[in-house]
């Protein structure tokens, strides 16, 4: 093997090392660990998850105005009856009327009891070409907010990432954020879920599975949750 080649293999392999350390959240810090899931996922041996680690789940119940995840409610029930706690998140989507996007969230999550938050998914990464104005936007996700958060009774959390914030951070509601940060702790900004890897292996479930974290300890997160 030519040096050059030799070094770079030797940077590749100490990189890759660094990275993952870097990439795995103190657990001392933050001992709380949860995954989120969708349909692709497939069937979810959920006791087999709750014995690997896995404290909480945030499931995908809606995107867009018209799409309902079709494992939402067997995941609801599968995770619950093995005990670990869940929140459900809406894909929003930037071409459909935040009301239309609102009511049928709303309607995938009726009559759950929810032990987590409820959330909105803001992204690029498998939305519409749409990109509207600013000002638009804000109008369609504060009547999405309204909606939900009057029916639910509860505030949103944000799950979103630096791309979609630098273009239309204006626009989102001020409301706790769960951050999406693949390399190293978000320590630029606030947060309440942390989620530090999308290709993780989790014991129950077939295929690379995303990792997050709760921003505190255990006593703290059982007062905000689990005791509501």
């Amino acid at each position: 093997m030519k040096k050059w080649a030799f070094v770079f293999v030797l940077v590749f392999v100490f990189g890759a090392i660094a990275l993952w350390l870097l990439n795995t959240p103190d657990r001392n810090r933050f001992p709380i660990r949860g995954i989120d899931v969708s349909h692709h996922q497939g069937q979810i041996d959920w006791v087999a998850v709750a014995e690997d680690d896995v404290q909480f789940a945030f499931l995908k119940a809606t995107e867009g105005g018209d799409f309902k995840d079709k494992r939402f409610l067997e995941n609801v029930n599968g995770a619950k009856e093995a005990g670990v706690p869940v929140g459900a998140y809406h894909f929003f989507t930037l071409c459909r009327p935040g009301r239309d996007q609102a009511e049928n969230f709303l309607d995938s999550i009726k009559d759950i009891n929810l032990d987590m938050p409820i959330v909105v998914d803001l992204e690029f990464e498998g939305n519409c070409s749409a990109r509207p104005p600013v000002e638009q936007l804000k109008q369609e996700l504060h009547e999405f907010f309204d909606i939900v958060e009057t029916s639910r009774n509860q505030q949103l959390v944000v799950y979103s990432m630096l791309g979609f914030m630098a273009e239309y951070g204006e626009a989102i509601p001020s409301r706790k954020m769960w951050r999406r940060w693949i390399a190293i702790e978000p320590f630029w900004a606030e947060w309440e879920f942390w989620q530090y890897d999308d290709d993780a292996a989790v014991a129950g479930i077939e295929g690379p599975v995303d990792l997050n974290v709760y921003f505190g300890t255990q006593e703290q997160f059982q007062g905000s949750y689990l005791n509501q």
